[in-house]
């Protein structure tokens, strides 16, 4: 199947609609035009009838998704407007595979890490290899998640679960992941592929619609309150962006050192 870039890989086996994160140079670290072609493969996979469940994967064997390409932060989220810019094709990737009308599996073979995390968040289903780590490091680039990506993740662990992800910015095994609820599945890395065919198979056999009606409704009770501070919680957001840590947090990763951070 067509994509509109070569980083990004769409492909149908049976029923099953593949998208492949291919940037395995770097880990499969999301690039702009990888962001940007998401929602147009989900929307090419739910258009096919023959397509019952869509799986997302990076290539290779060493990670899923590493998270953001940040080499590209300098130039597409150093000022105001190409952050926006930025956050709006990363939401509506988010967004396309967390509303996509068929079933949404991660299949998640080593590193998971910050934006990657957020792509299997967006999922209905986190199948992992037993190597596989997890994490969210926004806390040592002095940047701030999205408040949907936010809620995802307190949706999926809850809130204490939440906190500790985003305090610590550190790397979570698989069995800390299984522990808190953050993957549904673990297994070996060689058994991964064949549980996910499984799995497919399965909710293949199944009927569509009450397939599609189960995951419509299931989202309807994930929805935040309705006295969620969206306002609130975008301006903190961006004040995070425009921080002097945030410049700091990006020079520090281009030069390969620790950040100091001072809270401005």
């Amino acid at each position: 199947m067509p994509s509109p870039t070569p980083r990004m890989l769409a492909e149908k086996t049976g029923a099953i609609g593949w998208m492949i994160f291919n940037n395995p140079e770097r880990l499969n670290a999301v690039s702009l035009d990888m962001w940007q072609a998401v929602p147009e493969i989900v929307a090419a996979f739910d258009a096919d009838p023959e397509i019952r469940v869509i799986v997302l994967k990076g290539a290779g064997d060493k990670a899923f998704v590493a998270g953001a390409d940040i080499s590209q932060f300098g130039e597409s989220r150093s000022s105001a407007e190409g952050i926006e810019a930025y956050e709006n094709a990363t939401t509506r990737a988010f967004d396309a595979i967390a509303e996509a009308h068929k079933p949404t599996i991660a299949m998640i073979n080593g590193y998971c890490i910050g934006g990657g995390l957020g792509i299997a968040l967006s999922c209905d289903l986190r199948f992992a290899a037993d190597h596989s780590s997890f994490g969210i490091p926004a806390a040592k680039l002095g940047l701030a998640y999205a408040a949907s990506g936010t809620g995802r993740l307190v949706h999926v662990v809850g809130p204490a679960f939440a906190k500790e992800i985003f305090f610590t910015a550190r790397r979570f095994t698989t069995d800390e992941a299984l522990a808190m609820g953050l993957v549904n599945r673990v297994t070996a890395p060689d058994a991964l592929e064949a549980l996910t065919r499984d799995t497919c198979a399965t909710i293949a056999e199944n009927a569509p619609l009450t397939v599609a009606t189960a995951k419509q409704v299931v989202d309807e009770f994930a929805k935040a309150p309705g006295n969620f501070d969206h306002e609130k919680c975008e301006a903190l957001i961006a004040r995070c962006f425009a921080s002097d840590d945030y410049k700091e947090g990006r020079a520090a990763f281009m030069e390969k050192r620790k950040p100091l951070f001072k809270g401005k």
